[in-house]
């Protein structure tokens, strides 16, 4: 949808920067569906930026950690003393594909726009801060309460608070969705939602949803799949095998793997 947006207004007289910020969420765009090769580099370091996220999540796919840690040494000589909040959000997103949680929050702690205060909630709550997430959240509403972002952000504090609050997350997310239609990102937070309430066949619809009208096949979907069917007592392997087959380096898939080598080692210990 914002794809179709940004090419539409393509040939709309604009100013400049208007100009390079519309690049720079069409390259966004790109990146959010996994179409590296076409984001490329241009005239702006927002862009550039993005050239070199396109660049590492092709590279992490390959498991190239030498040319992966350069682009990592790219994006920091890029942050300092007057650097664009898009290079800073930019980086801040690379940093946490690296698992580099502390570089991430020092990209975007000040909050000098709402989605840097956004991804400052979503590292809090990676870093098991709960009371800053929910501190940060509260800043974002006095910002714009009604906007999008500020309703999505709202939806992870509440998964993060736990089932007390998982009824809230639900409410939140079906609004969106009869405004704005399902998709694949809302199915999820919405089977998480149901599944941090106790409604376990409430989440595996949503999840199943998601497969049928969006053929969903990403690691989310898949991993989801596996916590609801293990709640329900119900066989995995299927969707394990997916997992594995397409996701190898998937923290579960190696989590699976592991487990099930160790079975089987003791299994030959006891083979009659």
């Amino acid at each position: 949808m914002a794809l179709i947006e940004a090419k539409s207004i393509m040939r709309r007289p604009m100013s400049a920067d208007l100009k390079q910020e519309r690049e720079e969420f069409v390259a966004r765009c790109h990146i959010a569906m996994k179409d590296y090769d076409k984001v490329i580099a241009g005239d702006s370091a927002g862009l550039n930026a993005l050239a070199l996220h396109a660049q590492y999540a092709t590279l992490a796919s390959t498991g190239d950690e030498s040319q992966t840690q350069t682009i990592i040494h790219q994006l920091q000589s890029m942050l300092g003393d007057g650097v664009s909040p898009s290079v800073q959000l930019t980086a801040a997103h690379v940093f946490l594909l690296a698992g580099m949680k502390k570089e991430a929050l020092q990209c975007v702690h000040q909050g000098s726009t709402m989605e840097h205060i956004s991804l400052c909630v979503q590292i809090y709550i990676l870093l098991d801060r709960l009371d800053l997430a929910q501190k940060t959240l509260k800043q974002l509403r006095k910002t714009d309460e009604d906007s999008m972002l500020t309703q999505l952000t709202s939806v992870h504090v509440a998964l993060a608070t736990g089932s007390s609050t998982a009824g809230d997350a639900v409410h939140t997310l079906n609004q969106i969705s009869e405004q704005y239609g399902p998709s694949i990102m809302l199915l999820n937070l919405t089977a998480c939602a149901h599944m941090q309430a106790g409604n376990y066949s409430e989440a595996e619809g949503k999840l199943i949803q998601a497969r049928e009208e969006f053929s969903a096949n990403d690691a989310d979907t898949l991993v989801n799949l596996i916590v609801v069917s293990q709640y329900q007592h119900k066989p995995i392997g299927e969707v394990a095998a997916a997992l594995k087959q397409h996701y190898p380096d998937h923290f579960l898939s190696i989590g699976l793997d592991t487990v099930g080598g160790a079975f089987d080692r003791e299994a030959i210990k006891y083979r009659v």
